[in-house]
């Protein structure tokens, strides 16, 4: 185990242990998993039986986060057609265009509707896992 030795004065003894590529990988895996920011410190820890802080990764959590960002992406595509047809309603001289933009809007509109109650539907079975 290598360490700078400026890290703390106070700690003037190291130790070397040698390991196997195999060993090793395992030892870092652990160590990833919990708070600690540096080997050192998760071995030290692990050697003189201190707590040791692992972080937990929820998949549900992960899945919900990955439907919210592409979910954004289209509520934003949205939100900018909406803003381009109220923009051309209010330039549009004929009836004609009125007609076309007000049937962009509702169609956007009721996109919007539908991805705003997946959102609903996503929350509610994130919140009903967290309840229990």
């Amino acid at each position: 185990m290598s360490g700078n030795m400026t890290d703390n004065p106070n700690k003037t003894h190291r130790i070397h242990v040698r390991m196997a590529e195999k060993e090793y990988r395992q030892l870092q895996l652990k160590w990833r998993r919990t708070t600690f920011r540096k080997l050192s410190e998760y071995v030290r820890a692990k050697l003189l039986d201190k707590a040791i802080v692992t972080t937990y990764r929820n998949r549900s959590l992960d899945d919900f986060m990955r439907e919210m960002v592409l979910l954004r992406k289209e509520l934003n595509s949205i939100g900018n057609n909406f803003n381009q047809a109220i923009h051309k309603l209010h330039m549009s001289d004929t009836d004609e265009e009125l007609k076309i933009w007000h049937a962009v809007f509702r169609k956007d509109r009721q996109t919007m509707l539908r991805h705003t109650e997946k959102i609903k539907e996503k929350i509610n079975s994130i919140a009903d896992i967290w309840l229990q």
